[in-house]
């Protein structure tokens, strides 16, 4: 698999490159958020482990420009301790992120755990794994979702939360287990990451997100998914 990173600073850089690298994968660089652009657009990518501070576009817009082109998963890594650089990193398309300075098995294990969930695994050796339930298909080689007849391209996060909501439908979840079940017990973000997710889902999939049919909220209990046949 194949890993770009993109830091400015060449020491971090190199760092994790040669953590990655020991445990097996391909790592290209990048200093700047254009340079990360074209390698991103040229290239055959797995995973982006992207800095939010940036020479010549910003982390926030390279990933935002990425997810109009491209599903693959993204870590953003950012120098400020703001919940809200989080949370935008969040909105615009990044499926989790770190906070300098970071352990670096912290996150090689993110990346791990990131990669697993992305990869498509058929049982038994199938070769084209889909779930019906209704209007809804998901497509777990493409890792995508069709609604109502209508393809969805989801980033990984998404998918997983999509994944889980849909396969216990009618089940209501807090935010405080989708967290858990979704990002993992160790997780160290808060339970707005889950809203931030649910609210993009709902662009995604609803009609009106303003008035989703699918993706409902128990107030004071949490998410469920219902079915629309």
């Amino acid at each position: 698999m194949k890993i770009l990173v993109v830091d400015d600073e060449k020491v971090i850089v190199k760092a994790i490159k040669f953590n990655l690298e020991r445990d097996g994968y391909t790592v290209e660089v990048a200093y700047d958020g254009e340079e990360a652009l074209k390698i991103a657009r040229d290239k055959t990518i797995s995973l982006v482990i992207l800095d939010l501070m940036l020479p010549k576009i910003d982390g926030l817009t390279v990933c935002q420009k990425i997810r109009e082109f491209s599903n693959v998963p993204i870590i953003m890594v950012t120098a400020k301790t703001e919940d809200m650089d989080k949370i935008m990193g969040l909105e615009y398309g990044a499926d989790d992120y770190v906070t300098k300075p970071f352990n670096i098995l912290e996150l090689k294990a993110r990346v791990k755990a990131i990669l697993r969930r992305v990869t498509p695994i058929a049982p038994n050796g199938g070769e084209n794994l889909r779930i019906n339930t209704g209007s809804v298909e998901l497509d777990y080689n493409r890792r995508t979702v069709t609604i109502g007849g209508k393809t969805v391209d989801l980033t990984g996060k998404e998918f997983d939360l999509m994944d889980l909501l849909v396969s216990n439908a009618g089940k209501v979840y807090s935010r405080e287990s989708l967290l858990d079940l979704v990002w993992g017990y160790e997780y160290p973000g808060d339970i707005r990451t889950v809203d931030v997710h649910v609210r993009r889902l709902r662009e995604k999939i609803e009609p009106n997100s303003a008035e989703p049919v699918y993706l409902l909220t128990k107030w004071g209990a949490g998410y469920y998914f219902k079915d629309v046949h």
